[in-house]
C-alpha cells in the first residue's frame, strides 16, 4: 500500500509540474502576443506620422509653387506696365513731332 501511495504522489507531482509548465507556456504565448500587438500599434503610429509628414511636405511644396506662380504673375504685370509706359512715351514723342 505504501508503494502505491508513493506512486500516486509521484504521478500527482508529475501532473502538477506538467500543468505548471503548460501555464508558463500559456503566459509566455500571451506575453509574446501582447508584445506583437504593441509593436503593430507602434508601427501604425509611425506610419501615420510618416504619412502626415509627407502630407505636410506636399502642402509646403504647393505653397511654394503658389508663391512662385504669384511672383511670376507680378513680374509679368510689371513687364506689361513697362511696355505700356514705353508705348505712352512713344505716342507723346509722336505728338510732339507732329506739332
Amino acid at each position: 500500500m505504501i508503494i502505491n501511495s508513493a506512486v500516486v504522489e509521484t504521478r500527482d507531482d508529475e501532473e502538477g509540474e506538467e500543468e505548471e509548465e503548460e501555464k508558463e507556456k500559456e503566459k509566455e504565448k500571451e506575453k509574446e502576443k501582447e508584445e506583437e500587438e504593441e509593436e503593430e500599434k507602434e508601427e501604425k503610429v509611425n506610419e501615420k506620422e510618416k504619412e502626415e509628414e509627407e502630407e505636410e511636405k506636399e502642402k509646403e511644396k504647393e505653397k511654394e509653387k503658389e508663391k512662385e506662380k504669384e511672383k511670376e504673375e507680378e513680374e509679368e504685370e510689371e513687364k506689361e506696365e513697362k511696355v505700356k509706359e514705353k508705348e505712352k512715351e512713344k505716342r507723346k514723342r509722336k505728338r510732339k513731332r507732329k506739332k
